[in-house]
């Protein structure tokens, strides 16, 4: 063996494993705040209801055996070892288990799903499984009824929706019951000064989100670590000092004794114990900022076992003071170390708090790429780590969701009943989804699909059952959030598809563009016109109408149409996908701008030079037919001789300091197209946009006319402007005001 080969790989597999270690440090602070911070409440949420007439040794080692083998089974068994291997190209989440359902079993209901994505070589999986008998069957009933497509995007929008539900309850629960703590030292502290410090919490908590997790990031892991510390230290010194024989519990026999000794009582618990796996699907969902392996190590290491004897150390003492039932978290804390753990404690859940917001707002911004939310404002907080966003209308609308919880509930209990509900919903989406993705994209038997669902949905569906009694008692509130945001999903994705159909079967044909310059007398002044609309083959039916009523357009003309595909990114040399419309001397172009998902949308000056690019380079090549290709931008530091080179120079015009690109192009002499575009490029840009009012059909049934005339159209006079959206300038934008009847 060759002792240099062997050093590198040696010096390889050091540098894989500190990338590792130091990812799994990482994701302490952003994955695992939630998860850690159930200890406080889990305990007083279960015995809240009746089950507090159970007051017996057998009740509280149930509990107990119940928190050990739900965190086994769903965080460990079913997240950790399984669900994680469903990722797309490293991105998680219920939208990333959607996308491979859109993409390589052909699922997809959005408008993205027919985008020209097949060419994307980061997504080119190689040679494909061979089709089962049961991923045929799936695929033919998926294709044969269009409605089952509907009840899946509806399956994935509730689960989204209840994520984003999460937003608000999880900082809520989570402040609230740290807060409380106090009480152990103050009893006569009336419950108005808790809720009022909760929401001072809560008010500067949201205050500080346009930072960006990247400015306070570097105390997050640490304070999770120190958290984790403390709750398993103590626990190990409760359970010796206490009851060592609480180790018993972690037999399943004790499950059944539980709901033996509790009956129905111990059914209706199970709303409490279901939140001792709150942030589980945060291990998948933040998987696109991490790694399979670290998010592994870092759960089986350190959370697991720290969690587990945080449980074990409380059971232990609660089995030797059952009157501290519903304050025993914080009671089995020793004096000494009490406002320490109690500080920390407050510390974490604000971890936690900002970890389910920072996913929310990914969450939304993946919904507005597939059009399944209003435009809203995404500032990237970091340069670095593209999934670091921020979204101001989000951000306060959660601030005043979280406070009108804390104010209106007032009860831990409630506020946890509404929390259950909330992420085993989740939960049992991701289920249903692991089903189809074991089947038709990984093209797995039947029986481990079956096998998974039984073992997993059924563990899930009980605690649903039992988080369903107790709608009435604060559960109420996910169901009609997600109620809301469901529909407004479904009502602007309906709307946004309905307009997108109509351009398209209203789009201008190429014999009516070519008839129409001689019976107008059309006029082409200097210039490009960059023309923006959702139709990628062709001009847009407003077009047609602007020239029948102004015969004059620039001399380039451009049209272009931004595409987000069900793909987490997009490379960016396959960003632009560029054709010729018409003949060589009509001067149209036809650009397709592709994004993933999960890509940074770039906008004004920059992604206008990128563009005519694009379109100098298509030239140079000669493409005069219909043809796809990648930008690349040229290296202007080449060496080599400068003959034969042509030099294409953009101005971008800014007041504030004009920027100057050079486009190099080596070949034979500059031709007259380019000249033109050269031309064109110096004597300015303007931009077009359809200016569209939505308008359902007289026709139409009434649920259509009340989704299309009075919602979607509240949605897009209330939303972000599209030519804000894509960094239009104004003094330069021409608005065509068009009615369309969907």
């Amino acid at each position: 063996m060759d002792p240099e080969a062997g050093s590198m790989t040696r010096e390889s597999r050091l540098k894989f494993y500190k990338a590792t270690l130091c990812l799994a440090y990482q994701s302490f602070g952003v994955v695992y705040g939630d998860l850690s911070s159930s200890p406080i409440y889990v305990y007083k949420s279960t015995f809240s209801g009746r089950l507090r007439l159970h007051e017996e040794d057998d009740e509280i080692l149930g509990v107990l055996s119940l928190v050990f083998w739900t965190l086994t089974l769903i965080p460990l068994c079913k997240y950790i070892i399984f669900v994680l291997g469903a990722d797309d190209n490293g991105e998680g989440g219920t939208f990333a288990l959607y996308s491979l359902l859109c993409r390589r079993a052909k699922l997809g209901l959005l408008s993205a799903s027919s985008a020209p994505d097949d060419d994307i070589s980061a997504y080119n999986y190689g040679p494909t499984r061979k089709e089962t008998v049961t991923s045929s069957i799936l695929k033919e009933f998926f294709d044969k009824y269009r409605s089952s497509r509907i009840v899946l995007l509806l399956l994935v929008l509730l689960g989204t929706s209840m994520v984003i539900g999460d937003g608000i309850l999880t900082p809520s629960m989570s402040v609230l019951s740290a807060v409380n703590g106090v009480k152990v030292k103050a009893p006569s502290l009336h419950g108005n000064y808790t809720v009022f410090i909760a929401c001072v919490i809560l008010v500067g908590l949201f205050a500080l989100q346009h930072f960006g997790t990247r400015s306070v990031g570097f105390l997050f892991a640490p304070i999770l670590l120190a958290w984790l510390f403390c709750i398993s230290t103590v626990g190990v010194y409760n359970t010796i000092y206490w009851n060592p024989r609480v180790v018993r519990a972690l037999s399943p026999y004790y499950v059944y004794n539980f709901f033996k000794k509790a009956g129905k009582d111990g059914w209706s618990s199970l709303g409490g114990v279901v939140l001792c796996i709150t942030g589980a699907e945060a291990m998948f969902a933040d998987l696109g900022h991490f790694s399979q392996l670290s998010i592994r190590l870092a759960f089986t290491v350190v959370v697991y076992p720290c969690l587990i004897l945080a449980y074990m150390g409380e059971a232990a003492y609660l089995s030797k003071n059952k009157e501290d039932l519903q304050k025993s978290f914080y009671k089995q804390i020793p004096e000494v170390v009490f406002w320490p753990v109690f500080i920390i404690a407050t510390l974490a859940t604000m971890v936690g708090s900002q970890a389910i917001i920072s996913a929310t707002f990914s969450i939304i911004s993946q919904c507005r790429a597939l059009k399944c939310f209003p435009r809203v404002k995404v500032v990237h907080t970091s340069n670095h780590i593209h999934g670091q966003i921020y979204i101001p209308e989000a951000n306060w609308i959660l601030m005043v969701l979280c406070l009108a919880v804390v104010v209106g509930y007032r009860d831990t209990d409630m506020i946890g009943n509404a929390y259950g509900l909330a992420v085993i919903t989740v939960m049992l989406v991701t289920t249903c989804l692991m089903f189809l993705v074991v089947v038709m994209v990984w093209k797995r038997n039947i029986l481990g699909a079956l096998a998974f669902v039984i073992v997993f949905g059924s563990v899930e569906l009980l605690y649903f059952s039992a988080c369903l009694t107790k709608v009435h008692k604060g559960g109420w509130f996910p169901l009609m959030f997600s109620l809301i945001l469901l529909s407004t999903m479904c009502v602007w994705h309906y709307g946004t598809l309905k307009k997108q159909a109509y351009e398209s079967n209203n789009k201008v044909s190429l014999d009516m563009l070519l008839s129409m310059g001689p019976n107008l007398g059309i006029n082409r002044v200097p210039g490009i016109g960059l023309i923006y609309s959702n139709v990628a083959t062709g001009p847009p039916p407003m077009f047609a109408h602007f020239v029948t009523n102004f015969p004059a357009f620039h001399r380039i003309l451009i049209f272009v149409t931004v595409q987000s595909l069900t793909v987490p990114k997009v490379p960016s040399n396959q960003r632009f996908v560029t054709s010729r419309i018409g003949p060589p001397e009509f001067g149209l172009f036809q650009c397709v701008v592709r994004y993933g998902y999960k890509d940074q949308r770039k906008d004004g000056h920059d992604f206008e030079n990128r563009l005519i690019e694009t379109i100098a380079e298509f030239l140079q090549r000669g493409n005069n037919d219909s043809e796809a290709f990648g930008w690349e931008p040229v290296n202007q530091q080449q060496s080599g001789s400068t003959d034969d080179v042509t030099t294409l120079s953009l101005e971008s015009g800014v007041k504030s300091g004009p920027s100057k690109k050079t486009v190099r192009f080596r070949g034979v002499g500059c031709s007259k197209e380019l000249e033109d575009l050269k031309e064109a490029r110096e004597s300015g840009l303007a931009y077009m946009m359809g200016s569209t009012c939505v308008l359902a059909c007289d026709t139409s049934s009434y649920l259509k006319k009340f989704a299309i005339n009075l919602v979607y159209r509240f949605l897009r006079q209330n939303c972000r402007h599209p030519s804000t959206a894509l960094g239009i300038p104004h003094t330069s934008l021409i608005e065509v005001g068009m009615v369309y009847c969907v």
